[in-house]
């Protein structure tokens, strides 16, 4: 066998180990020696059987001599790294690197960096690659230049370096593409998405792990998958992180990819931190601990430490002692160049501080502000305006507070999913909270508070069209027919079958991935609101501190008001909801008193306080928490007054400027509703032109594609929200469920839409708003009319043709809905938006 040969069957390991592994054994059968026993391991290892690999390699050292030896110790550094033996792999690499030389020596140096920064040597990891990177740009050795550059790339991104971590990827991703190392371009790609993700743009790197992973197998593809599992953590999504890195644990654990166990406990341990499990993540953190002293990784054991003292901080812990700790630990992170952490860990140092009532200054005057994950940045800006704070430096701490809603802001501008933005949006939860509680006026209040909703609501722009996820969504709803039956009219939901389960995964996926094309958010100031309001009052409602307050704009500036504590209009809210749901399937002399006992109170605690600003007015309210939830039209002083109910002022606004096209009117009757073709064969009566979808026409993907463009749509059908997913929340159809994920494919959606359905009005996230309504009105829908309470069937037809016949007489939503008389079997329904 020619050199050439021996180096294109080396090559052939990288780039298709299946097939190098048929060939390296077809030549051990045939007496092959060394050459053959190296092409069988490093195949091996790609093939996710790494014992195997090492037991080839080891083999292979006991045959070879000299320089061959050398060249198989070279090999082995990779493969022992990856078991966790990374002191027995470095110390191969010393025994290699005098002998090697050219080409072997830049290989050599491409699996010493790997083995390095695996260590934790982060320093000497970037040193060693960047030492050989001029040198294999000039040779012709595509496998081990693109090797280094991945090498490096990562080496970067561990030292917080993203710039130059995402310029070596992308260079390593365009030197396997040209060279065909298909096998060696899904790994860097993979890697390039780590480091994307780092950075905070998780769309773009989800594209880039889904890109990446067809084309892995064995270690590499466990990698991927803990990668993914970090992104979907970073983006406040540790539930959905979890199944995903216990899987890839597990595989990690079966196949002996100690260094990948390792990094899948400390991982693990984040997750329980996102998720508020300190005392689990202490577990998991301690676990990856002794796995790093075992493998003497001490560079590692420095991020289990940080962990440790996160979940510290985590579980309530605010004792001199973990301010120690926290500093030393500091000091330790900078040390190893772990940039990132070591900011993190001296936040955490200062937040104790400034607990303890001392002076944190010193410990935030290294932290970069500008630098690592959006989460940290924004940590590092609410750290220093508590710490601003504490001095009485109140210009301070606002301008602190406005940087880290800057920061924050800026994380969501790329993110096109609307969960994605909400959860984003929770990041500066505390840092919004600071700033609510710094401002002194109700101009500065109402400018916090509407800052902070705009991050979760994106400015909407059409997605590209994106024919695998409709393909998925159709899917799911051919397999939906029966969970939605057994969910339609409060009845218990059944179980989620693994399928629609892995479908809705698949959907949420493909969804993540889009760019957001979303203009930056842009919120209101009250002279503009003021000015579009005309004779109506703003009521917006904030929570700061525990206690509830509500800004009023109305002819003149705003004003600020304190109601009273968060959880008794939380517990009235509750209670009222309760009451509601009772009265729709039944009358219930008790429930009726409960209903009525608990509007009156919430009545004087959120609108009482307010009555000399709102006198008889029109009201524009933007609930907070609970009340998103709340049947407002059951409060005595919202009795035949004209309100709509918005997720902010600037929605409002949004909605206020959306022109009526001339479009035309959809009529939809759902099935198993009695009363559904009554209804909506009344209403054709008002709309003779209108295009009606009843029985088999009202199919899921025939509605949607109606309903663009309409003037006005009413769809009369079972509804269900889905708590804890509420884009998946639905009307029941023909053929199955319209969920909230289809609204998207809609390029012009209904200037107003009527939903007269049970709940479907109901959102969650917060004050996100993610639901039907919500969606629709994020899209540029004006008004949408919908329940936010289940209903009774029987009632709606004709509260409907009531309805509807105000608005053909010209009256506004907001005002045909207060001029009619409400029962409990209708108090649900709502104006949103607009009104």
């Amino acid at each position: 066998m020619t050199g050439r040969d021996e180096s294109a069957l080396l090559a052939m390991a990288a780039m298709d180990p299946a097939t190098a592994s048929a060939r390296a054994r077809e030549l051990l059968d045939a007496g092959g020696g060394v050459l053959a026993l190296r092409v069988a391991g490093l195949a091996a290892k790609e093939l996710g059987r790494l014992d195997e690999g090492i037991a080839c390699l080891e083999r292979a050292l006991r045959l070879a001599e000299g320089y061959a030896a050398a060249q198989v110790r070279m090999n082995l550094v990779g493969l022992l790294t990856a078991r966790g033996d990374v002191t027995q792999a470095l110390a191969q690499a010393d025994e290699a690197r005098p002998v090697l030389r050219g080409r072997d020596a830049d290989r050599l140096a491409a699996n010493q960096a790997c083995a390095l920064a695996r260590a934790g040597r982060l320093d000497e990891a970037h040193a060693v690659a960047e030492a050989a990177l001029p040198r294999l740009r000039e040779g012709h050795d595509p496998a081990a230049l693109n090797g280094l550059l991945t090498n490096l790339g990562l080496a970067c991104a561990f030292r917080g370096d993203y710039d130059g971590a995402e310029e070596a990827l992308a260079e390593a991703v365009a030197v396997g593409e040209a060279a065909g190392l298909r096998h060696q371009t899904a790994m860097s790609k993979g890697n390039l998405a780590f480091a994307v993700s780092r950075r905070g743009d998780a769309p773009r790197a989800l594209r880039l792990f889904a890109e990446a992973e067809p084309g892995l197998t064995g270690e590499r593809l466990a990698q991927c998958r803990f990668d993914q599992a970090e992104t979907l953590i970073m983006a406040g999504l540790p539930d959905e992180a979890r199944p995903v890195l216990t899987a890839a644990l597990d595989a990690a654990m079966a196949n002996g990819y100690g260094c990948d166990v390792a990094d899948g406990f400390l991982l693990l341990a984040h997750a329980e931190l996102a998720d508020g499990n300190p005392e689990d993540a202490t577990a998991a953190a301690e676990h990856a601990r002794t796995m790093f002293a075992e493998q003497e990784r001490t560079g590692w054991m420095l991020l289990a430490e940080h962990a440790l003292l996160r979940a510290r901080w985590a579980s309530g812990e605010r004792s001199p002692v973990l301010l120690r700790s926290a500093a030393a630990t500091a000091e330790r992170l900078e040390g190893g160049g772990w940039a990132d952490a070591a900011d993190e860990a001296r936040i955490v140092a200062a937040r104790v501080a400034l607990e303890l009532g001392r002076p944190a200054g010193h410990l935030l005057s290294s932290v970069g502000r500008s630098r690592g994950r959006a989460s940290s940045q924004i940590a590092a800006w609410h750290a220093l305006a508590l710490e601003r704070a504490a001095r009485h430096d109140h210009e301070g701490a606002v301008a602190a507070v406005d940087a880290g809603l800057r920061v924050t802001e800026e994380h969501a501008e790329v993110l096109g999913a609307l969960d994605l933005r909400a959860r984003a949006a929770g990041f500066a939860a505390e840092l919004a909270g600071l700033g609510l509680g710094l401002a002194r006026s109700a101009e500065e209040l109402l400018a916090v508070e509407e800052r902070r909703r705009a991050i979760a609501r994106p400015v909407r722009v059409r997605p590209p069209a994106d024919p695998e996820r409709a393909a998925a969504l159709a899917a799911l709803r051919a397999l939906s027919t029966d969970h939605t039956a057994d969910t339609a009219r409060g009845g218990g939901p059944s179980v989620l079958a693994p399928d629609m389960v892995a479908l809705e995964a698949r959907i949420r996926s493909r969804t993540r991935r889009r760019p957001s094309g979303a203009a930056p958010p842009r919120t209101a100031d009250a002279a503009e609101i003021a000015a579009a309001l005309g004779g109506r009052v703003l009521v917006e409602l904030v929570e700061a501190g525990g206690e509830l307050h509500a800004v009023t704009v109305a002819d003149g500036p705003p004003h600020r008001h304190l109601l009273g504590p968060c959880d008794g209009v939380g517990r009235e809210t509750g209670l009222l909801r309760f009451a509601a749901r009772r009265l729709a399937e039944r009358d219930d002399p008790q429930a009726l008193a409960t209903l009525t006992g608990a509007a009156e109170r919430l009545d004087r605690l959120v609108l009482g306080p307010l009555s000399p600003v709102l006198g008889d007015r029109e009201l524009v309210v933007a609930p907070t928490g609970a009340l998103h939830g709340l049947p407002w039209a059951a409060l005595p002083s919202l009795v035949g007054r004209p309100f709509t109910v918005v997720p902010s002022a600037r929605a409002w606004l949004q909605a206020q400027a959306a022109a009526p096209p001339a479009g035309h009117t959809v009529l939809v009757a759902g099935p198993d509703l009695h009363h559904a073709e009554r209804e909506v064969a009344a209403l054709q009566r008002l709309h003779p032109q209108a295009r009606v979808l009843m029985g088999a026409q009202a199919r899921a993907e025939t509605v949607r594609d109606a309903l663009d463009g309409a003037c006005l749509a009413h769809i009369a059908a079972h509804g269900e929200f889905r708590e804890g997913n509420a884009l998946f929340s639905r009307l029941r159809l023909a053929d199955g469920p319209l969920m909230v994920h289809d609204l998207d494919e809609l390029a012009a959606p209904p200037h107003l839409v009527v939903l007269s359905a049970c709940d479907i009005g109901r959102a969650g996230e917060g004050d996100a708003v993610l639901g039907m309504a919500g969606a629709l009105l994020a899209l540029g829908t004006a008004t949408v009319i919908a329940s936010v309470a289940p209903v009774r069937d029987e009632a709606t037809p004709e509260f409907m043709a009531a309805f509807h016949a105000a608005v053909a007489s010209g009256r506004r939503p907001s005002e045909a809905l207060a001029a009619l008389p409400r029962t409990p079997a209708t108090t649900g329904f709502l104006a949103m938006g607009a009104g």
